[in-house]
Protein backbone atom coordinates (compact mmCIF):
# COMPACT_ATOMS: atom_id res chain seq x y z
CA UNK A 1 0.00 0.00 0.00
CA UNK A 2 1.11 3.44 -0.90
CA UNK A 3 -0.08 6.64 0.72
CA UNK A 4 0.35 10.13 -0.65
CA UNK A 5 -0.39 13.01 1.56
CA UNK A 6 -2.35 15.83 0.11
CA UNK A 7 -0.28 18.88 2.54
CA UNK A 8 -2.81 21.51 3.22
CA UNK A 9 -2.11 22.57 6.82
CA UNK A 10 -4.30 21.56 9.40
CA UNK A 11 -6.68 20.46 6.04
CA UNK A 12 -4.33 17.69 4.87
CA UNK A 13 -5.34 14.53 3.83
CA UNK A 14 -3.96 10.69 2.97
CA UNK A 15 -4.45 9.23 -0.47
CA UNK A 16 -4.07 5.81 0.08
CA UNK A 17 -3.25 3.87 -3.33
CA UNK A 18 -2.88 -0.15 -3.25
CA UNK A 19 -4.92 -3.43 -3.60
CA UNK A 20 -7.64 -4.05 -0.73
CA UNK A 21 -7.39 0.04 0.42
CA UNK A 22 -11.53 0.01 0.84
CA UNK A 23 -10.35 -2.02 3.79
CA UNK A 24 -8.75 0.85 5.53
CA UNK A 25 -12.12 3.34 5.52
CA UNK A 26 -12.89 2.17 9.07
CA UNK A 27 -9.32 3.50 9.73
CA UNK A 28 -10.04 7.43 7.65
CA UNK A 29 -13.50 7.69 8.89
CA UNK A 30 -13.42 10.92 11.27
CA UNK A 31 -13.31 9.99 14.92
CA UNK A 32 -15.82 12.39 15.70
CA UNK A 33 -17.89 10.43 13.54
CA UNK A 34 -21.30 8.37 15.27
CA UNK A 35 -22.82 7.70 11.79
CA UNK A 36 -22.22 8.24 7.77
CA UNK A 37 -24.16 8.41 4.94
CA UNK A 38 -22.61 6.06 2.00
CA UNK A 39 -23.60 7.95 -1.28
CA UNK A 40 -23.42 5.23 -4.50
CA UNK A 41 -24.86 4.44 -7.26
CA UNK A 42 -26.20 1.01 -8.44
CA UNK A 43 -23.48 0.22 -11.09
CA UNK A 44 -20.72 0.83 -8.83
CA UNK A 45 -21.11 -2.37 -6.71
CA UNK A 46 -18.55 -1.58 -4.40
CA UNK A 47 -19.62 -2.46 -0.85
CA UNK A 48 -17.45 -0.70 2.10
CA UNK A 49 -17.03 -0.89 5.77
CA UNK A 50 -17.45 2.55 7.68
CA UNK A 51 -16.82 0.97 11.08
CA UNK A 52 -20.61 3.23 12.23
CA UNK A 53 -23.93 2.93 10.98
CA UNK A 54 -24.49 3.87 8.14
CA UNK A 55 -27.16 5.00 5.70
CA UNK A 56 -26.59 4.07 1.89
CA UNK A 57 -28.42 6.73 -1.15
CA UNK A 58 -28.13 5.83 -4.44
CA UNK A 59 -27.31 8.78 -7.27
CA UNK A 60 -28.49 8.26 -11.07
CA UNK A 61 -26.60 6.28 -13.05
CA UNK A 62 -24.52 8.32 -15.68
CA UNK A 63 -23.56 11.78 -16.30
CA UNK A 64 -26.88 13.16 -15.70
CA UNK A 65 -26.57 12.79 -11.93
CA UNK A 66 -24.24 15.38 -11.68
CA UNK A 67 -27.50 18.34 -11.27
CA UNK A 68 -28.30 20.87 -8.70
CA UNK A 69 -31.60 18.68 -7.79
CA UNK A 70 -29.28 15.24 -7.30
CA UNK A 71 -27.40 17.95 -4.18
CA UNK A 72 -30.78 19.01 -2.91
CA UNK A 73 -32.12 15.02 -2.42
CA UNK A 74 -28.58 14.62 -1.02
CA UNK A 75 -29.13 17.02 1.25
CA UNK A 76 -32.73 16.23 2.19
CA UNK A 77 -31.47 12.76 2.76
CA UNK A 78 -28.85 13.65 5.15
CA UNK A 79 -31.10 15.45 7.00
CA UNK A 80 -33.57 12.29 7.15
CA UNK A 81 -30.87 10.13 8.70
CA UNK A 82 -29.75 12.05 11.19
CA UNK A 83 -26.67 13.31 10.62
CA UNK A 84 -24.91 15.65 12.59
CA UNK A 85 -22.07 18.14 11.58
CA UNK A 86 -19.41 15.75 13.43
CA UNK A 87 -20.17 13.02 10.98
CA UNK A 88 -19.45 12.03 7.80
CA UNK A 89 -20.45 11.28 4.16
CA UNK A 90 -18.57 8.61 2.15
CA UNK A 91 -18.75 8.84 -1.44
CA UNK A 92 -17.95 5.70 -3.53
CA UNK A 93 -17.69 5.30 -7.04
CA UNK A 94 -16.24 7.59 -9.81
CA UNK A 95 -16.04 11.49 -10.34
CA UNK A 96 -19.62 11.57 -10.55
CA UNK A 97 -20.61 10.66 -7.63
CA UNK A 98 -17.52 12.21 -5.63
CA UNK A 99 -18.24 15.94 -7.35
CA UNK A 100 -21.95 15.37 -6.54
CA UNK A 101 -21.65 13.87 -2.99
CA UNK A 102 -18.51 16.13 -2.17
CA UNK A 103 -20.61 19.13 -2.79
CA UNK A 104 -23.42 18.45 -0.98
CA UNK A 105 -21.51 17.45 1.89
CA UNK A 106 -19.80 21.28 1.71
CA UNK A 107 -23.37 22.58 1.40
CA UNK A 108 -25.10 20.14 4.48
CA UNK A 109 -25.06 21.96 7.57
CA UNK A 110 -22.42 24.52 5.83
CA UNK A 111 -20.00 21.73 5.78
CA UNK A 112 -19.21 18.03 6.75
CA UNK A 113 -16.41 15.95 6.40
CA UNK A 114 -16.52 13.17 3.27
CA UNK A 115 -14.07 10.35 2.28
CA UNK A 116 -13.86 9.39 -1.62
CA UNK A 117 -13.43 6.19 -2.55
CA UNK A 118 -12.50 6.10 -5.94
CA UNK A 119 -13.69 3.11 -7.67
CA UNK A 120 -12.94 3.67 -11.53
CA UNK A 121 -9.32 5.01 -13.07
CA UNK A 122 -10.60 8.36 -13.59
CA UNK A 123 -11.38 8.79 -10.43
CA UNK A 124 -8.35 7.32 -8.47
CA UNK A 125 -6.02 9.37 -11.08
CA UNK A 126 -7.71 12.73 -10.67
CA UNK A 127 -11.17 13.59 -10.10
CA UNK A 128 -11.29 12.19 -6.58
CA UNK A 129 -8.69 14.69 -5.09
CA UNK A 130 -8.04 18.45 -4.85
CA UNK A 131 -11.40 19.22 -3.22
CA UNK A 132 -13.24 20.21 -6.70
CA UNK A 133 -16.58 19.36 -6.13
CA UNK A 134 -19.45 20.14 -8.63
CA UNK A 135 -22.15 19.84 -10.64
CA UNK A 136 -23.58 20.52 -14.21
CA UNK A 137 -25.65 22.70 -15.37
CA UNK A 138 -27.65 23.02 -18.87
CA UNK A 139 -24.97 25.96 -20.17
CA UNK A 140 -21.84 23.81 -19.32
CA UNK A 141 -19.47 21.91 -17.37
CA UNK A 142 -19.27 21.93 -13.69
CA UNK A 143 -20.41 25.42 -13.48
CA UNK A 144 -21.93 25.79 -9.85
CA UNK A 145 -19.63 23.77 -7.29
CA UNK A 146 -17.44 24.21 -4.43
CA UNK A 147 -13.43 24.26 -3.26
CA UNK A 148 -14.26 21.29 -0.32
CA UNK A 149 -11.37 18.50 0.20
CA UNK A 150 -11.81 15.32 1.60
CA UNK A 151 -10.69 14.06 4.65
CA UNK A 152 -8.81 10.58 2.97
CA UNK A 153 -9.05 8.94 -0.73
CA UNK A 154 -9.05 5.22 -0.87
CA UNK A 155 -7.75 4.09 -3.83
CA UNK A 156 -8.20 0.25 -4.33
CA UNK A 157 -6.69 -0.69 -7.76
CA UNK A 158 -8.34 -4.53 -6.99
CA UNK A 159 -11.59 -2.86 -7.74
CA UNK A 160 -10.15 -1.74 -11.48
CA UNK A 161 -10.15 -5.01 -12.58
CA UNK A 162 -13.81 -4.84 -12.61
CA UNK A 163 -14.27 -2.00 -15.30
CA UNK A 164 -15.08 -2.54 -18.66
CA UNK A 165 -11.87 -1.82 -21.16
CA UNK A 166 -13.67 1.67 -22.50
CA UNK A 167 -13.76 2.95 -18.52
CA UNK A 168 -10.04 2.13 -18.31
CA UNK A 169 -9.39 3.79 -21.74
CA UNK A 170 -11.18 6.54 -20.29
CA UNK A 171 -8.76 6.98 -17.34
CA UNK A 172 -6.00 6.31 -19.77
CA UNK A 173 -7.02 10.29 -20.64
CA UNK A 174 -6.09 12.03 -17.63
CA UNK A 175 -3.06 9.66 -17.23
CA UNK A 176 -2.23 11.23 -21.07
CA UNK A 177 -2.52 14.64 -19.39
CA UNK A 178 -0.04 14.06 -16.64
CA UNK A 179 2.78 12.55 -19.38
CA UNK A 180 3.20 16.43 -20.19
CA UNK A 181 2.90 17.39 -16.31
CA UNK A 182 5.96 15.86 -15.17
CA UNK A 183 9.92 16.40 -15.34
CA UNK A 184 9.89 12.98 -17.11
CA UNK A 185 9.85 13.15 -21.22
CA UNK A 186 6.14 12.81 -22.52
CA UNK A 187 5.79 9.05 -23.12
CA UNK A 188 3.58 6.40 -22.57
CA UNK A 189 6.39 5.19 -19.44
CA UNK A 190 3.42 4.82 -17.05
CA UNK A 191 1.71 2.06 -18.64
CA UNK A 192 4.83 -0.03 -17.87
CA UNK A 193 4.32 0.24 -14.24
CA UNK A 194 2.34 -1.94 -12.00
CA UNK A 195 -1.32 -0.53 -11.65
CA UNK A 196 -0.86 0.89 -8.37
CA UNK A 197 2.34 2.67 -9.23
CA UNK A 198 0.45 4.01 -12.51
CA UNK A 199 -2.19 5.50 -9.71
CA UNK A 200 0.70 6.56 -6.96
CA UNK A 201 2.51 8.17 -9.83
CA UNK A 202 -0.08 10.36 -10.74
CA UNK A 203 -1.69 11.33 -7.40
CA UNK A 204 1.58 12.45 -6.53
CA UNK A 205 1.96 14.67 -9.38
CA UNK A 206 -1.85 16.05 -8.42
CA UNK A 207 -1.07 16.31 -4.95
CA UNK A 208 1.79 18.80 -5.14
CA UNK A 209 0.03 20.83 -7.60
CA UNK A 210 -3.10 21.31 -5.29
CA UNK A 211 -0.67 21.66 -2.40
CA UNK A 212 0.82 24.91 -4.34
CA UNK A 213 -2.21 26.25 -5.15
CA UNK A 214 -5.23 24.93 -3.48
CA UNK A 215 -8.23 27.21 -4.95
CA UNK A 216 -7.17 27.12 -8.77
CA UNK A 217 -5.84 30.84 -9.09
CA UNK A 218 -2.39 29.90 -10.49
CA UNK A 219 -0.18 26.91 -11.15
CA UNK A 220 -3.30 24.42 -10.56
CA UNK A 221 -4.75 25.40 -13.87
CA UNK A 222 -2.28 23.32 -15.69
CA UNK A 223 -4.50 20.12 -14.24
CA UNK A 224 -7.30 21.79 -16.94
CA UNK A 225 -4.28 20.61 -19.56
CA UNK A 226 -6.66 19.76 -22.70
CA UNK A 227 -10.01 20.12 -20.38
CA UNK A 228 -11.00 23.64 -22.13
CA UNK A 229 -12.03 21.39 -25.11
CA UNK A 230 -13.15 18.29 -23.03
CA UNK A 231 -15.93 20.22 -21.40
CA UNK A 232 -17.24 21.63 -24.54
CA UNK A 233 -17.70 18.82 -26.11
CA UNK A 234 -18.90 17.14 -22.94
CA UNK A 235 -21.63 19.88 -22.29
CA UNK A 236 -22.25 20.10 -26.54
CA UNK A 237 -23.34 16.58 -25.95
CA UNK A 238 -25.73 17.31 -23.30
CA UNK A 239 -29.67 16.30 -24.75
CA UNK A 240 -31.55 12.85 -24.13
CA UNK A 241 -30.46 10.87 -26.07
CA UNK A 242 -26.47 12.70 -26.04
CA UNK A 243 -25.50 14.12 -28.99
CA UNK A 244 -22.51 11.94 -29.11
CA UNK A 245 -21.33 9.07 -27.11
CA UNK A 246 -17.71 10.64 -24.95
CA UNK A 247 -16.70 9.58 -22.29
CA UNK A 248 -14.34 12.29 -19.96
CA UNK A 249 -11.07 10.94 -20.53
CA UNK A 250 -11.70 10.64 -24.48
CA UNK A 251 -12.81 14.42 -24.49
CA UNK A 252 -9.43 15.10 -22.49
CA UNK A 253 -7.59 13.28 -25.25
CA UNK A 254 -9.31 15.22 -28.29
CA UNK A 255 -8.73 18.36 -25.78
CA UNK A 256 -4.62 17.41 -25.77
CA UNK A 257 -4.29 16.96 -29.05
CA UNK A 258 -6.56 20.51 -29.95
CA UNK A 259 -4.57 22.36 -27.29
CA UNK A 260 -1.14 21.18 -28.98
CA UNK A 261 -2.51 22.72 -32.77
CA UNK A 262 -3.51 25.41 -31.01
CA UNK A 263 -0.05 26.58 -29.59
CA UNK A 264 1.62 25.38 -32.92
CA UNK A 265 -0.77 27.85 -34.71
CA UNK A 266 0.31 30.61 -32.11
CA UNK A 267 4.11 29.85 -32.70
CA UNK A 268 4.44 28.25 -29.47
CA UNK A 269 5.76 25.04 -30.21
CA UNK A 270 6.61 23.78 -33.29
CA UNK A 271 5.14 20.19 -35.42
CA UNK A 272 7.16 17.90 -33.73
CA UNK A 273 6.29 18.89 -30.69
CA UNK A 274 2.29 18.63 -31.86
CA UNK A 275 3.44 15.03 -33.31
CA UNK A 276 4.28 13.85 -29.65
CA UNK A 277 0.86 14.54 -28.76
CA UNK A 278 -0.57 12.35 -31.17
CA UNK A 279 1.72 9.96 -30.47
CA UNK A 280 1.27 10.09 -26.43
CA UNK A 281 -2.55 10.18 -26.81
CA UNK A 282 -2.48 7.43 -29.14
CA UNK A 283 -0.42 5.55 -27.55
CA UNK A 284 -2.60 5.25 -24.51
CA UNK A 285 -4.74 3.68 -26.42
CA UNK A 286 -6.88 7.04 -27.02
CA UNK A 287 -8.98 8.69 -30.33
CA UNK A 288 -8.06 12.54 -31.02
CA UNK A 289 -10.71 12.34 -33.68
CA UNK A 290 -14.06 15.10 -33.64
CA UNK A 291 -17.08 13.59 -32.34
CA UNK A 292 -19.60 13.81 -36.35
CA UNK A 293 -21.51 17.05 -36.13
CA UNK A 294 -19.86 19.15 -33.28
CA UNK A 295 -19.62 22.61 -35.01
CA UNK A 296 -16.50 25.10 -34.14
CA UNK A 297 -18.74 28.18 -33.08
CA UNK A 298 -20.58 26.28 -30.58
CA UNK A 299 -17.81 24.98 -29.60
CA UNK A 300 -16.03 28.42 -29.33
CA UNK A 301 -19.30 29.71 -27.55
CA UNK A 302 -19.22 27.38 -24.79
CA UNK A 303 -15.80 27.42 -24.29
CA UNK A 304 -16.28 30.45 -23.26
CA UNK A 305 -18.20 29.83 -20.46
CA UNK A 306 -15.22 27.83 -18.86
CA UNK A 307 -14.36 28.77 -15.32
CA UNK A 308 -10.74 29.92 -16.16
CA UNK A 309 -12.53 32.68 -18.59
CA UNK A 310 -12.75 36.10 -17.77
CA UNK A 311 -14.55 37.15 -20.71
CA UNK A 312 -12.22 35.62 -22.94
CA UNK A 313 -10.97 32.88 -24.54
CA UNK A 314 -8.54 31.20 -22.38
CA UNK A 315 -6.34 28.31 -22.76
CA UNK A 316 -3.77 25.73 -20.86
CA UNK A 317 -0.68 25.75 -23.95
CA UNK A 318 2.17 23.79 -24.27
CA UNK A 319 5.40 26.36 -25.03
CA UNK A 320 9.06 26.84 -24.54
CA UNK A 321 8.46 27.26 -20.71
CA UNK A 322 6.40 23.81 -20.32
CA UNK A 323 2.44 24.10 -19.92
CA UNK A 324 1.41 27.31 -19.00
CA UNK A 325 -2.01 29.31 -18.71
CA UNK A 326 -2.86 31.45 -22.14
CA UNK A 327 -5.30 34.06 -21.48
CA UNK A 328 -7.02 36.52 -24.69
CA UNK A 329 -6.88 33.80 -27.66
CA UNK A 330 -8.47 34.97 -30.62
CA UNK A 331 -11.85 33.60 -31.32
CA UNK A 332 -11.14 32.90 -35.08
CA UNK A 333 -8.04 31.27 -34.77
CA UNK A 334 -9.32 28.55 -32.07
CA UNK A 335 -12.15 28.21 -34.54
CA UNK A 336 -10.12 27.68 -37.64
CA UNK A 337 -8.19 24.80 -35.18
CA UNK A 338 -11.19 22.95 -34.55
CA UNK A 339 -12.33 22.85 -38.52
CA UNK A 340 -8.95 21.57 -39.18
CA UNK A 341 -9.34 18.50 -36.95
CA UNK A 342 -12.92 17.85 -38.55
CA UNK A 343 -15.43 20.37 -37.15
CA UNK A 344 -18.09 21.72 -38.91
CA UNK A 345 -18.08 25.74 -39.12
Amino acid sequence: MISIRVELGTRGYPVIVGPGAVGSLAGVVPSSADRVVVVTQKAVGVDVEPGVPATVVMLPDGEQAKSLANVEELCRAFSRASLSRGDAVIAVGGGVTSDVAGLAAALYHRGVEYVNVATTLLAQVDAAIGGKTGVNLPEGKNLAGAFWQPSAVLCDTDVLATLDEREITSGHGEMAKYAFLGKEPPGTGLLDLPIYEQVARCVSLKAAVVTSDERDTGRREILNYGHTLAHALEAGAFGDPPRWDLRHGEAVAIGLVFAARLARNLGRIDDERVELHRQVVSGFGLSYAMPAGASADELVALMRRDKKAHGDLKFVLDGPNGVEPVAGVDAGLVADTLVAMGCDR
